[in-house]
């Protein structure tokens, strides 16, 4: 609300034009299943050539956990000096999932065999494997996208509180209760980040500027997959990929 009514006061006093779009919702994605993949690299250049390959498990961990790598080698598959290298090229790889290009998070990485060349094979080389071995296993361990959830209070008179619930309920939110405060309600409900972007603008529309509310981080929660293009296309993204 005050960046929109900074806009106007440039526009009256300086004749300026702003272009503004509304900010971007950090989704991210992660995997609902489990799957193991190969990342092979080779490459002959006519002189020394490049190699390495990483074979991987992807399984998903709880949500808020991050990533865990596990060195699973036995028996020199892949050299000990090669295996900081695939993690390396795995974390890269997750700066950008198959879905829409969003960071993942909540997996766990096993990497239990591979190969190498005594001659061709490098950090570098590894390093690809590592990240190709993630993008092959990410697309066959059911991808999903998590949006964030904000915790909303509003505080209206008693009599707008049906309109309020009534709007938040249509913006996928869910009640968690209203409490009196004053003279006044509070209505508090937990709703999907990218479904609040018009939020101040529509409430003071609703309630005639009779309530104001106040937003903060809740937690982040898997997109119905129904709803996947829906929620994207709200926050200016587009699927990259339809991976099944």
């Amino acid at each position: 609300m005050h960046v929109e009514f900074a806009i106007e006061r440039i526009a009256r006093r300086y004749g300026v034009e702003v272009d503004a779009r509304a900010p971007k919702v950090p989704f991210k994605e992660t995997i609902s299943g489990t799957a193991q993949a190969q990342g092979r690299y080779k490459k002959q250049t006519g002189g020394r050539g490049q190699f390495g390959d990483a074979r991987i498990e992807l399984s998903p961990l709880p949500r808020g956990s991050g990533f865990e790598f596990e060195d699973g080698i036995v028996g020199g598959a892949i050299p000990r000096q090669f295996i900081p290298a695939v993690e390396k090229g795995i974390i890269e790889a997750m700066r950008e999932g198959a879905l829409a290009g969003c960071p993942v998070v909540d997996v766990k990485v096993r990497l239990y065999d591979g190969a190498f060349h005594s001659v061709d094979s490098s950090e570098a080389a590894f390093k690809v494997a590592g990240s190709m071995a993630f993008k092959n296993a990410f697309a066959q361990a059911r991808p999903v996208l998590l949006e964030p959830y904000v915790k909303v209070e509003v505080l209206a008179p008693t009599e707008l509180v049906g309109d309020v619930m009534g709007d938040l309920s249509g913006r996928r939110g869910r009640p968690m209760g209203i409490e009196q405060r004053g003279e006044r309600q509070v209505v508090q409900a937990e709703v999907p980040q990218v479904e609040m972007l018009t939020y101040a603008r529509d409430l003071r529309s609703i309630t005639g500027g009779r309530a104001n509310f106040h937003v903060e981080f809740a937690h982040y929660e898997e997109v119905p997959p129904n709803l996947v293009e829906k929620v994207l296309a709200a926050n200016g993204t587009e699927v990259e990929e339809k991976v099944s």
